[in-house]
């Protein structure tokens, strides 16, 4: 699923999946790029639907597999943990950590217009799936086309949040996958078989 803003400063970086052991750990999938990411940051937000975040320290943390495995102050025990299955991972805003020079966070570059090299305006970006080693954008155009763009160096030329704009290359024939689709074929009618009369 596409991710964005979850909430007015704060910034979705995972979900609990399920508990883990005994003793109130619990798994989490991670949207971050690095996990080190949860090194920076002392408090994660927890939420539930629409109710408000919640907020909870971290004590510990560590990967596993494709997991991330947290523990926080006041969640001691499995049942706890399980309480927590499905809710949704924020930090502030303010509490991530500078990204360094020429990178950026996913979440500056939503809304930012995405063009091609001669100036022809592709869409906007409205979000991204993370598809395992990289991130895959989703662009959707004027008439409401969604693209898909596969975020990586030699597709992605240049950002420039000043300007909100993305410059891409695109591989050939990706976008004419996307905005000329080939018509559907039409099925050739079967003719049912007859049935033999019995004599």
């Amino acid at each position: 699923m596409a991710k964005r803003h979850s909430a007015e400063g704060f910034i979705l970086v995972g979900g609990v999946v399920k508990p883990h052991g005994i003793r109130g750990e619990f798994c989490m999938k991670s949207h971050a790029d690095s996990p080190s990411l949860f090194d920076a940051v002392d408090t994660l937000y927890l939420q539930d639907g629409a109710r408000p975040q919640q907020p909870v320290s971290i004590t510990s943390w560590r990967e596993h597999k494709e997991f991330i495995l947290v523990t926080v102050k006041g969640v001691t025990d499995r049942d706890q943990a399980d309480r927590l299955r499905g809710r949704s991972v924020l930090v502030r805003e303010e509490d991530l950590p500078e990204p360094d020079e020429g990178e950026h966070y996913l979440y500056q570059m939503i809304g930012c217009r995405v063009v091609l090299e001669d100036g022809t305006e592709v869409g906007e970006l409205t979000g991204y799936y993370e598809t395992g080693e990289q991130d895959t954008w989703v662009i959707v155009n004027d008439a409401g086309t969604e693209i898909l763009l596969p975020a990586v160096p030699e597709f992605v030329l240049d950002i420039d949040l000043d300007a909100e704009t993305i410059l891409i290359e695109p591989p050939e024939g990706l976008l004419d996958l996307y905005l000329n689709p080939d018509p559907p074929k039409k099925k050739k009618k079967r003719t049912p078989p007859r049935r033999k009369k019995q004599s």
